[in-house]
């Protein structure tokens, strides 16, 4: 991974795991074999907080918790959850609502034929957010996996310096 930003892949390989776990949490909680949340958003565990937490421990095990590197990973992490579970989950459960409402204006305009309602073709994404639990999941993943990455990178830059080779993707450090 000389080449490659092991932040970049960490963050994006926890989105990508998180995102395979819900087609498990998925088949546990109905029984079946669903393809359709590996593509979605919402969901257990979010994909969106294991990213960011991935990004965030692993920017504060390589660079500290006194850096403005670590600074930055983690205001974007708390936004980024707060909106996954606050916003986003919010505007999932107004679209329920709209949803509802459309089809008691359908039944509405079969009892009354003088109400005209043309009906939508598709119903508005109800799954956009995610429950406390699943943010809480997601950072629990990502931290873990982040914290995991750095390890191994530092396990790597351990047996290169003690080869007396200089790593070419390492920045000087502060």
């Amino acid at each position: 991974m000389r080449k490659m930003n092991r932040g970049i892949v960490t963050a994006f390989g926890a989105i990508g795991i998180a995102q395979a776990l819900k087609l498990v949490t998925h088949k546990a909680v109905t029984g079946k074999w669903d393809w359709r949340p590996l593509f979605t958003t919402g969901g257990m565990p979010s994909s969106h907080s294991a990213g960011v937490s991935a990004l965030a421990t692993y920017v504060a095990s390589n660079r500290g918790a006194r850096h403005t590197e670590t600074a930055v990973a983690v205001v974007l992490a708390t936004i980024v959850m707060y909106d996954a579970q606050g916003i986003r989950r919010h505007t999932g459960e107004i679209a329920k609502l709209v949803n509802d409402l459309e089809d008691n204006f359908v039944k509405l305009s079969g009892e009354f034929p003088s109400l005209e309602y043309e009906e939508r073709e598709k119903d508005l994404k109800e799954l956009l957010g995610h429950q406390p639990l699943e943010v809480l999941a997601g950072a629990i993943f990502g931290g873990a996996l982040g914290l995991v990455s750095a390890k191994i990178e530092n396990h790597e830059r351990e047996i290169e310096n003690a080869r007396g080779v200089r790593p070419d993707f390492l920045d000087e450090r502060d």
